[in-house]
């Protein structure tokens, strides 16, 4: 078991998040669990089940002040957050000729902006108690690109330099920042791609089938250990070998 510290996850509500929820509370953290609505209150109960301690907190990781409030919501109940998994994200699909205004600043928005909101929130007491892990997902999207999601790509990839920038800041205080690179994976949201688009993926992914969001938070929960104490500002990918090479 681990030192039970406490540990924040967005977009903890389904698929990836959950998943991650889960990995850190069987480690034996406390786990807020942060969604933009009450949705991630079945999360808390799921982890409660398993006599976890756990808080559904809900908060649109775009606005600053509902980010600070959520924080002080955990910090009342469980105290100061020592682990912070950024995996909140959304998809707006277009192509670029004619994505709208709208469609690319709700993505960049959601997928980096909400993730420095966090980041830059949790930083002050992570510093004081000179110890932490931040853990960004991002995408194989990233490096890759992908047809109709110049927005999608343009923040996951910001996620990285974000991260690396972090990394550097807060290193001296022992404090790490890594980012996770998943390739497809079988959520809700991959459910709802086109027709076809899951055969001609598994048709190109070394491995030859999709990731599972349980070996996603595998990896994240590794990360956010004290094992993992040696590993700042890295991209570490969960795809498949479909990134192989980048």
């Amino acid at each position: 078991m681990s030192d039970g510290r406490v540990a924040l996850v967005t977009g903890a509500s389904r698929g990836i998040g959950r998943a991650i929820a889960h990995g850190l509370a069987g480690d034996g953290h406390r786990v807020a669990c942060l969604s933009a609505s009450d949705a991630a209150k079945e999360t808390q109960r799921e982890l409660e089940a398993t006599g976890a301690e756990a808080l559904a907190v809900s908060a649109d990781v775009r606005n600053a002040a509902a980010v600070d409030a959520a924080f002080t919501e955990i910090e009342e109940t469980f105290g100061p957050v020592e682990i912070l998994v950024n995996n909140a994200g959304v998809t707006a699909d277009g192509l670029v000729a004619r994505m709208s205004d709208e469609q690319w600043q709700r993505v960049l928005d959601t997928n980096l902006t909400g993730a420095f909101h966090t980041v830059r929130r949790a930083t002050p007491k992570l510093l004081r108690g000179r110890w932490g892990r931040i853990v960004n997902v991002s995408s194989v999207s990233a490096h890759a690109g992908a047809p109709g999601q110049a927005n999608y790509a343009a923040a996951k990839a910001g996620l990285v330099g974000l991260s690396r920038a972090v990394a550097r800041e807060l290193a001296s205080r022992h404090v790490t920042c890594n980012v996770v690179a998943p390739g497809p994976i079988v959520t809700a949201m991959t459910e709802g791609m086109p027709d076809g688009w899951r055969a001609t993926m598994e048709a190109t992914i070394p491995l030859g089938r999709l990731g599972t969001p349980t070996e996603v938070a595998a990896l994240v929960t590794f990360l956010c250990s004290e094992a993992a104490g040696y590993v700042t500002g890295a991209i570490v990918p969960v795809d498949g070998g479909l990134g192989m090479g980048h």
